[in-house]
């Protein structure tokens, strides 16, 4: 229940995202309320649950030990329904925070988490009127007219937009995202709270320079709502990954494309859900083409997408897998990949605790000078390059992936002293989102592979031959493009 916990928390004191409010009839969101409205909302998700803590304490104080289980059991399952019932219409920065905790928190219960995970596809959809009046602004006619056939349901509904199918009048298969009207007013709303959400993250973290955060973050989510941004981000992964064996990014359509209408090339598969019912051998695979893509996309692209929300792959066996979403992808500078070239040199190639630290504290990551050996600060950050530490077969499961969770979240310990100290620089904060979030979907998928010598592969300071068959299949795709060496393909 961490990070349940921590999103109560967060909402309570960040005032919330946007209520939409349905009409009687539930056939459309009408609008938005004030900032009172807002926080108004979310209070009532604390107050319910206040109310029900008390009672579930109340009643264990009484209740045998298997009866205090199933009442611990009972009050998740209830306060998680409340939790995606609220969120789910709080559209913007909450709900993905709801999102998060729906593949990052492998410590909850099944059917928490179950419940939670309705927020990754499943969230309320706006009325099929009112995605056609956003189309009608944008480019100019209504849906119907602009296309040949028109779907008004969606096929998925998320925190900043939903997605409906459409075929144009030459006949091709779409899928158009269309933005929710004043999303952005309810993202700007939840960052004008940030003086709240991150004073009490300073009373857990007090060495966390919050202001790096919040410039981050502004910055992040305000490039994920202009959609034209996010068509130039795609139009460059999806060039770079033309005919590529196992990594497939679909075409834009730049004539049905605006700020807040987004279509590109319709893509059917199988779901993450649908994997993870799949043969140990195509999770392996499916694992592999992700590291692949989000860990080399750092060197060859000097970018990756920082989401990594499940909803954001297509699956189609064999390790091939279609990617959705470019609209949070963070672009780094030479100085940022010599950083990350530097530690995991120094962590991982060279097992040096001394560079290591010198690194991060020119990083800002730690201060100079802080009382902490340099044994005691590589055992700590070990663990978030362990999986790469050796040349051996690694597996990914849920007690990996929640420890690191508690690595980064819980204060106490064997290393708490040293992670209050901690700062997060602006490179890093999107960064230690898709490490959290792939190394979740990783344990999910139970993935074992010999991953350093595919980071092997990937980071061009070692650049490796192939180690796996997918290495090899890359490679061969990689000199049939022109590119120099094996890693360029990823």
């Amino acid at each position: 229940m961490r990070l349940i916990r921590a999103m109560l928390l967060l909402t309570a004191i960040g005032g919330g995202a946007l209520w939409w409010r349905r009409s009687q009839n539930d056939d459309a969101i009408v609008g938005s309320m004030g900032s009172a409205g807002r926080n108004a909302a979310v209070a009532r998700i604390g107050a319910r649950t206040g109310g029900r803590w008390a009672v579930t304490q109340a009643r264990k104080t009484f209740a045998s030990a298997e009866r205090r289980e199933t009442l611990s059991a009972e009050f998740e399952m209830k306060t998680t329904e409340d939790v995606v019932a609220s969120l789910g219409n709080l559209k913007g920065a909450m709900m993905k925070l709801g999102q998060m905790a729906s593949y990052l928190d492998l410590g909850l219960p099944e059917n928490a988490r179950t419940t939670l995970a309705q927020l990754q596809s499943e969230a309320p959809p706006m009325s099929g009127e009112l995605a056609a009046s956003v189309i009608v602004d944008d480019l100019g006619a209504h849906p119907d007219d602009v296309f040949a056939e028109w779907d008004p349901i969606p096929i998925a509904s998320a925190s900043i937009g939903q997605v409906h199918r459409a075929i144009t009048h030459d006949g091709r298969a779409v899928a158009v995202k269309v933005q929710y009207p004043g999303v952005a007013e309810a993202i700007e709303s939840d960052l004008r709270t940030n003086d709240a959400l991150f004073s009490a993250l300073r009373l857990l973290f007090p060495g966390i320079d919050t202001t790096t955060i919040t410039e981050e973050l502004r910055e992040r989510l305000s490039e994920e709502l202009d959609y034209a941004l996010e068509a130039e981000n795609q139009k460059y992964f999806a060039a770079h990954f033309a005919g590529h064996p196992f990594i497939h990014v679909p075409q834009i359509l730049d004539e049905f494309s605006s700020t807040k209408v987004l279509t590109s090339e319709l893509v059917v598969g199988s779901t993450f859900a649908d994997l993870l019912t799949w043969s140990q051998q195509e999770r392996n695979l499916a694992a592999e083409t992700l590291f692949r893509f989000t860990f080399g996309s750092i060197y060859r692209l000097a970018a990756f997408n920082g989401d990594p929300h499940p909803g954001n792959y297509i699956f189609h066996g064999e390790g091939r897998i279609t990617f959705l979403d470019f609209g949070l992808v963070k672009h780094f500078d030479d100085s940022d990949t010599a950083l990350f070239e530097s530690l995991i040199t120094n962590m991982v190639v060279e097992r040096d605790f001394a560079a290591f630290r010198r690194t991060i504290e020119s990083a800002g990551l730690l201060k100079p000078d802080q009382p902490f050996s340099d044994q005691a600060i590589g055992e700590y950050f070990s663990y978030f390059y362990d999986f790469v530490l050796d040349d051996a077969e690694f597996t990914f499961d849920e007690e990996y992936s929640a420890a690191g969770v508690r690595a980064i979240f819980e204060t106490g310990g064997e290393h708490g002293e040293l992670k209050k100290v901690l700062n997060v620089p602006s490179s890093f904060v999107v960064l230690q989102r898709i490490n959290l979030g792939v190394i979740a979907l990783f344990a999910q998928l139970e993935a074992r592979q010999n991953w350093r010598r595919i980071g092997e592969e990937v980071w061009p300071f070692v650049e490796a031959g192939p180690s796996t068959p997918m290495g090899e299949a890359i490679e061969r795709w990689g000199r049939a493009s022109g590119m120099r060496s094996s890693h360029e393909g990823l």
